[in-house]
């Protein structure tokens, strides 16, 4: 806990003081401290990616695993610069080019569920989230096991006004907003490894057998809300946009598991244009189908 405290309010508020560029010189020193001396999780990395992408030599795959812990260090302390960063900076580094794809449900007194996964900068959509639509913004997510790391973030995540939400609370809230009529936007990060083998849907994803968790779109099958996919796109670094398109407007009318079908394949057209900007650290394939 004390240590907690002293890396937040000390280390990582000092360091979002900084501007982006001296940040980003940060950035590169961690760099090669990720990627040359500590190796983070190297094996993890590169595993994933070599079964991800058998057609790529070690080479490839050497010098992808390279893109990515230089990926990975950006988004390192553009992590830290949100505890400071500035609603007008943020949507100048943050935006969304087709807002109208998710406002028109507002309009028809709709909530929506946003699909995404763990892609590009995914903190900074959290932060923008209620200013970014006309709904009202709720991250959903994964509790943090360090409680005090997990409260210090979230007083900087919601700062806003987009609201962070964890899985054992989760029901009660979409059984609140939806009971209510009030036009909500979900975030829902749908690439964690499931927590149970038997509890998720089977498909390929990435040239594998993976177990993909379908919490989304049971949600969104019992309360027949929209769902749509949005893609997070770095134009250059430390600026994104967001681009965002429908999967599905009735799913109480669709088959099982289409949704979530539909939101991999998406997922796997995303990764596959810049496999560096995707979370390969994470150990997703955790369980063998």
């Amino acid at each position: 806990m004390v240590i907690t405290y002293f890396f937040i309010w000390f280390i990582c508020y000092p360091l979002a003081l900084l501007p982006m560029a001296l940040l980003y010189v940060l950035a590169a020193v961690l760099y090669l401290v990720l990627n040359y001396v500590i190796r983070y999780r190297r094996k993890v990395v590169l595993e994933n990616l070599t079964n991800s992408f058998p057609e790529k030599s070690k080479a490839e795959i050497r010098k992808l695993s390279s893109r990515y812990y230089w990926h990975l260090s950006q988004i390192t302390v553009e992590m830290i610069k949100m505890l400071l960063l500035p609603k007008r900076v943020l949507r100048y580094r943050y935006h969304c080019v087709n807002p109208e794809v998710v406002n028109r449900f507002y309009e028809e007194g709709k909530s929506v569920i946003l699909m995404s996964s763990h892609y590009n900068n995914w903190e900074w959509m959290i932060l923008s989230l209620e200013g970014m639509f006309s709904h009202h913004g709720v991250g959903v997510g994964k509790a943090n096991t360090d409680k005090v790391f997990e409260k210090l973030v979230n007083r900087a995540r919601t700062r806003y006004g987009t609201e962070v939400v964890f899985a054992d609370h989760v029901r009660e809230v979409f059984e609140r907003y939806e009971s209510q009529h009030q036009p909500t936007a979900y975030m829902m990060l749908s690439d964690q490894s499931p927590n149970s083998k038997s509890r998720c849907y089977v498909t390929d994803f990435l040239n594998q057998r993976t177990g993909v968790i379908f919490g989304a779109e049971h949600f969104a099958r019992k309360y027949d809300i929209p769902v749509l996919y949005y893609e997070v796109i770095k134009e250059h670094i430390g600026k994104y946009r967001v681009e965002v398109q429908v999967i599905e407007e009735h799913p109480a009318e669709r088959e099982e598991y289409t949704i979530t079908q539909r939101y991999v394949e998406l997922l796997e057209q995303t990764i596959r244009r810049k496999p560096e900007f995707w979370l390969w650290s994470h150990r997703r394939w955790k369980f063998k189908f």
